[in-house]
């Protein structure tokens, strides 16, 4: 009975070394979508449209922003581990760009070691009434309003 027991926890403390150890191993997720290098090959510079293009390897998430000149697939890979912040481990950007013709012009591959840090900055209006009370927003409406405003 005695040996039993001791298996039993033996088993135990093994299946919790296990799920301890598990526990702490990286998981990895994928996002985006890059063609295969057959598909690309398919793709002669110079000589497919947008058309052909979406055809060959389907459309885009992104665009040109300012006059959808280029399309570009992005596809990256992050690290979780425990309780840290998911890190970008691998990202390539896939960038065809058309002329104004709407002709493949080029075709670039980026890499994470290729791209640089871009700061964004959010463009938001401060609101003036963080540092008024309540009830001085409310009486400094008071005066303010005319008969003009309410009639059409």
């Amino acid at each position: 009975m005695m040996v039993r027991n001791a298996r039993k926890l033996r088993l135990a403390a093994a299946v919790g070394v296990s799920l301890a150890i598990a526990g702490c191993s990286a998981t990895f997720r994928n996002h985006g979508y890059i063609p295969a290098d057959d598909e690309l090959a398919e793709i002669a510079v110079g000589v497919d449209t947008r058309e052909t293009v979406a055809a060959a390897v389907g459309r885009p998430t992104s665009f040109g922003l300012l006059d959808g000149s280029g399309w570009y697939y992005v596809q990256s890979r992050f690290r979780n581990f425990a309780f840290r912040a998911p890190e970008e481990i691998d990202r390539e950007v896939l960038a065809i760009s058309f002329d104004d013709g709407g002709v493949v012009r080029n075709i670039e591959r980026f890499g994470l070691r290729d791209g640089r840090v871009v700061p964004l900055s959010r463009r938001v209006t401060e609101s003036n009434i963080a540092k008024s009370s309540f009830l001085r927003q409310l009486f400094s409406n008071i005066g303010n309003v005319r008969a003009q405003d309410f009639i059409d």
